[in-house]
């Protein structure tokens, strides 16, 4: 969810540096939020201590919330497409667990594991600020109702797709509530990787039980 300082040597060094800038501007305006609030910090302000113009700012995130929110926003449609890119005879819970438990060995920052300090910041800021938490759970809306739109499509049937949807994306929320309370209460990313692999099977073994059979890809 976090805004990324890395780059491959694939990217040219106009794309190297768009990523730094946009990164170096991402942790200058969690730095302010977190000492001084979302509500009392400006994009101007942000714009200086970032030493770069307000404009520039917004030609990298469009709103303020976009600065705490944005690289959220880019994985709100990652559980549908994973349904929709399955392979054939497997399930919907299959291609949701391997998204997942592949995000947790790539220690994502979308799912919480990355160790970097102002994700946590990031995490924390949105749990305190009310129109960054609403807009965090019109995220998770979205992300359901685009897995429900898949499966619906698939199947035919539009509210047993809305219930499959809730209870995959359900595991999901569950695993990274419990990455974030384990990463605030210190523990290393290594522990707490391990334990939520075995979370997340058990978890998707118990879905699995009431959805057995369920959008099964011809």
């Amino acid at each position: 969810m976090a805004a990324q300082d890395g780059a491959g040597p694939e990217l040219g060094l106009r794309e190297r540096k768009k990523r730094q800038t946009a990164a170096r501007i991402w942790r200058t305006a969690v730095d302010l939020f977190a000492e001084r609030g979302f509500e009392k910090v400006s994009v101007a302000e942000i714009a200086a201590a970032a030493d770069v113009s307000k404009m520039t700012v917004f030609n990298y995130f469009g709103t303020k919330e976009d600065l705490l929110l944005g690289p959220m926003e880019q994985h709100v449609g990652d559980a549908a497409d994973a349904v929709r890119a399955r392979a054939a005879g497997e399930s919907a819970a299959d291609a949701l667990r391997r998204l997942l438990l592949t995000q947790i060995e790539a220690r994502d920052a979308s799912v919480g594991l990355s160790d970097s300090g102002h994700l946590m910041r990031t995490m924390q800021l949105i749990v305190e600020t009310p129109v960054l938490l609403k807009r965090a759970h019109d995220f998770h809306v979205r992300s359901q109702g685009l897995l429900a739109d898949v499966l619906a499509e698939e199947t035919g049937e539009g509210v047993l797709a809305q219930v499959a949807a809730a209870q995959l994306l359900g595991v999901r929320n569950a695993v990274c509530a419990e990455i974030v309370r384990r990463r605030k209460a210190g523990e290393p990313l290594d522990r707490i990787a391990e334990d939520v692999v075995r979370l997340a099977h058990d978890a998707f073994d118990l879905v699995e039980k009431g959805l057995s059979g369920y959008a099964v890809k011809a």
